[in-house]
């Protein structure tokens, strides 16, 4: 079960947002019954990129064994 304060894996592309499918949030927010989220994503220095309403389709847990893999924006 995803809790505020969560990090989490996008599971689409968002290109608007200039996310792409794997990238990693912090849930900030969960809406009504854990249908939805709040989620910023931020820069490995720590500058926000976005944050991002979600629908509960849209993020995953962070699984045991993953490794986080660094890109430019």
């Amino acid at each position: 079960m995803i809790k505020e304060l969560d990090r989490i894996i996008l599971t689409r592309d968002i290109p608007e947002n200039n996310l792409k499918k794997g990238d990693i949030g912090i849930v900030v927010l969960i809406h009504d019954k854990s249908l939805g989220y709040e989620v910023e994503f931020s820069t490995l220095d720590g500058d926000t990129l976005s944050v991002v309403t979600l629908n509960s389709e849209d993020v995953r847990e962070i699984r045991k064994h993953e490794i986080a893999h660094a890109r430019v924006i």
